[in-house]
């Protein structure tokens, strides 16, 4: 499965030239075999910017490389997946102190 699609691509692009916005998740990933959950509103030279959810009771706002992600291989030879039925429905920032009120992300 692709990651990134174009349209998706490029709104996460135009959402990097304005970084003083509280803009909306576009994209959501997930590892299908783990509790890892990326929130992101951001992308410049491969790298995104959202809110990074490693399963671990700690979710963070901050960095992270669509490189390795999509090369990432799970158990059972399954990769990380896009959720193709999210639709963002809070900022950024209300997703973050939500997820650090529950230990995870649960959108």
């Amino acid at each position: 499965m692709l990651l990134i699609t174009k349209e998706i691509k490029k709104q996460l692009e135009k959402n990097a030239t304005n970084t003083e916005q509280d803009h909306k998740p576009v994209l959501k990933l997930f590892n299908p075999v783990g509790a890892a959950t990326w929130l992101l509103t951001e992308l410049k030279d491969g790298i995104a910017f959202g809110l990074c959810d490693l399963g671990q009771g700690t979710p963070e706002i901050g960095y992270v490389s669509i490189n390795e992600l999509s090369h990432y291989q799970a158990a059972f030879g399954l990769k990380i997946e896009r959720d193709l039925h999210f639709k963002a429905t809070k900022t950024l920032s209300e997703y973050a102190t939500d997820a650090r009120n529950q230990g995870s992300i649960t959108a």
